[in-house]
């Protein structure tokens, strides 16, 4: 893994920017998580790079070699912590692997995949995100000297959330077998999750959990799809 980057003279990170010459590449299939991450990288001063699937990631570490990885446990075409298994035993290894998800009963996946920490979403203030991702880096990439902890809370743009509905209707529109439908359960309560959308995250989560359980699940379909074209169509009003 090659990147140019490497081989540039690195800023030396401040107490107001303490990732700053950091890059950190983020393996997450939701563009409203993705723009939460970006605010957060920004006021941090890390570079991101995004990838949306496990072959996307894959490409982008053929070409450039990230301080961190960041990534989603559910994402379109496997799990995440498949990635964070082959990265952990890669020599040499990326400096933090971090597992990422809406469910925090997954962080023990993430930790026996080999990440470092885990972020449960929605990732939303600034201090936790820097301080989790600090722990994880040694001393000669901390800032030097007190750093003030800063409380902001991040808000991404809600148009991420909306093009996440239109994502996930697309897919539900395209297929509805077992692994779209355990795809689209979990993204779909991820992002409401994200967005504090309670009333979309309850039936997203009942979709996942009678597809568990094994029971029919034709009406909890039915609800997803109608709650997610209503969003759709709520948007479609407003613009």
């Amino acid at each position: 893994m090659n990147d140019l980057e490497e081989l540039m003279p690195q800023p030396i990170p401040t107490a107001a920017r303490p990732l700053l010459g950091r890059t950190i590449l983020v393996v997450e299939d939701s563009r409203f998580a993705c723009e939460a991450m970006r605010l957060l990288c920004m006021r941090s001063g890390a570079r991101l790079r995004r990838a949306d699937c496990l072959a996307s990631a894959r490409r982008h570490l053929l070409v450039f070699r990230p301080t961190i990885v960041i990534a989603d446990l559910g994402l379109p075409d496997g799990c995440g912590a498949d990635l964070l298994h082959e990265l952990a035993q890669a020599s040499p290894r990326i400096t933090a692997l971090l597992g990422m998800s809406g469910d925090p009963s997954r962080e023990s996946e993430a930790i026996a995949a080999g990440a470092d920490g885990f972020l449960a979403k929605p990732v939303e203030s600034l201090a936790a995100f820097q301080e989790l991702i600090l722990a994880h880096l040694p001393p000669d990439m901390q800032p030097a000297g007190l750093r003030p902890v800063d409380n902001d809370q991040i808000t991404p743009d809600p148009l991420a959330y909306h093009d996440d509905i239109a994502h996930a209707c697309e897919v539900l529109n395209n297929k509805t077998d077992a692994f779209t439908l355990d795809y689209v359960a979990q993204f779909t309560a991820g992002v409401a999750r994200s967005a504090n959308d309670r009333k979309l995250m309850v039936a997203a989560q009942a979709l996942a959990q009678h597809r568990t359980n094994g029971s029919p699940v034709r009406s909890d379909l039915a609800r997803l799809a109608g709650l997610l074209q209503d969003r759709l169509a709520a948007r479609r009003a407003v613009i």
